[in-house]
């Protein structure tokens, strides 16, 4: 299908070149399970991209020891203590911001927990707490921001998925973990095209093997850790800001022909 010049989007004139296809200048971005490792570093690479960000977590010290760090950055940062498992309070918090700064641009869907125990081993408290953080707080925190979104036709939602709703994980079990990524994804897609036609984009991240402080702890496993290293192509981890430059990527008017995207960090892991 042709389109003229001018109605694919929105898209700008390439006299204002490429580089500004990824500036968030005047965006506000609110991130949740922002205070450490990969929702930390998505925050601090949408606010060096020029948004002002909202940080949420349920660790109101670490949040505080983040906005802090931010700061001292010289990044524009702000920051609630919610938990992404109470649907009202989310809402609260997402009608506050709203209040407060306007608008909100983008959401980076961060929060999430993993827990690896054989299936038959699962206590059913652990797999509803798996469920309730990595799903449902996830739609939650999607619905109660997509509102103000949807109302204002315009917005990015990125997901943090994981490669390991696409493949079962070796060697290690983690059953409630997987089922819940292949959810995020699913989700994913589903407001992807829900939202679609309201200029609301929905897209996930499956990141691999990242550094994080959870990761780099199974070094003392090495029955573990070294089989994730053979079967990486890549042969290491990622580090946090290989995952949040792609939620940059996701954010940004960069990626505007995409929705319901999933898209792998993985060093090459699915690849095989």
């Amino acid at each position: 299908m042709q389109v003229e010049a001018g109605q694919a989007g929105g898209i700008e004139n390439h006299a204002s070149g490429y580089r500004s296809r990824f500036a968030l200048d005047g965006q506000i971005a609110v991130v949740t399970g922002a205070a450490s490792g990969i929702g930390l570093e998505s925050a601090r690479a949408l606010a060096q991209c020029g948004a002002r960000i909202v940080l949420l977590d349920r660790d109101t010290q670490a949040l505080e020891r983040a906005v802090q760090t931010l700061r001292d950055e010289r990044l524009a940062a702000s920051a609630h203590t919610v938990d992404v498992t109470d649907p009202a309070a989310l809402q609260s918090i997402a009608d506050r911001v709203v209040s407060e700064h306007g608008q909100v641009d983008v959401l980076v869907n961060s929060a999430g927990i993993a827990r690896l125990n054989a299936a038959l081993d699962t206590p059913d408290e652990e797999w509803r707490q798996v469920m309730d953080i990595n799903v449902n707080g996830l739609f939650w925190a999607s619905r109660a921001f997509g509102r103000h979104m949807v109302a204002r036709r315009s917005g990015s939602i990125v997901n943090l998925g994981s490669m390991s709703g696409v493949i079962v994980n070796r060697p290690q079990t983690a059953a409630s973990y997987m089922t819940s990524k292949g959810a995020v994804h699913m989700l994913t897609k589903a407001l992807a095209t829900e939202w679609a036609r309201d200029n609301v984009r929905v897209n996930a991240l499956a990141p691999g093997y990242i550094g994080t402080e959870m990761t780099l702890a199974m070094r003392a496993r090495p029955e573990l850790f070294d089989v994730w290293m053979d079967m990486t192509p890549m042969a290491r981890c990622g580090e946090p800001r290989e995952v949040a430059s792609a939620v940059v990527f996701l954010a940004s008017p960069a990626s505007s022909y995409m929705t319901g995207s999933i898209v792998p960090v993985d060093g090459g892991y699915t690849s095989w």
